[in-house]
């Protein structure tokens, strides 16, 4: 377990990197909110996390009997801490999104970002200032358990 990288990984990279080619600014790790999320927008209080598939048990039930119990037990643990830093992310007024592993894959990840982006757009018009340029919408798909 020691040897498992906790941050800055390839999937928040690449996250990361489509992020700034739009030209946005942001912070990561922020270890005074709840979970440390990966990305974090402050003004515009949206906290991103960018979670591998297995360590944060994307549809576990459907293959936690493949696991000894150890995993089983870890990774039930793992669901229940992103669910609780969540939660006490959104009661602080924070809005949540999950960018799951499976679906950097599967829909490439200028469509994860822009689920991003399209957030952004919409805080930005709530707090008056300018929305960022030419946003084109798509639909960061996952399904699963939790999203």
């Amino acid at each position: 377990m020691k040897r498992v990288k906790l941050k800055d990984g390839s999937l928040e990279k690449l996250v990361q990197r489509e992020l700034r080619a739009r030209g946005l600014r942001f912070r990561c790790h922020v270890r005074a909110l709840p979970g440390s999320p990966d990305i974090v927008f402050p003004k515009e209080k949206l906290a991103v996390f960018v979670d591998g598939d297995f360590w944060h048990g994307w549809r576990l039930p459907a293959w936690e009997d493949k696991l000894s119990k150890f995993w089983r037990d870890k990774l039930r643990a793992n669901r229940a801490r992103d669910q609780r830093n969540f939660r006490r992310l959104r009661a602080s007024g924070w809005r949540v999104i999950r960018i799951w592993q499976h679906a950097l894959r599967r829909d490439g990840c200028k469509k994860c970002v822009d689920r991003i982006f399209r957030s952004l757009q919409h805080s930005r018009s709530q707090l008056g200032s300018r929305p960022p340029p030419e946003l084109h919408v798509w639909q960061c798909r996952t399904s699963g358990s939790h999203d």
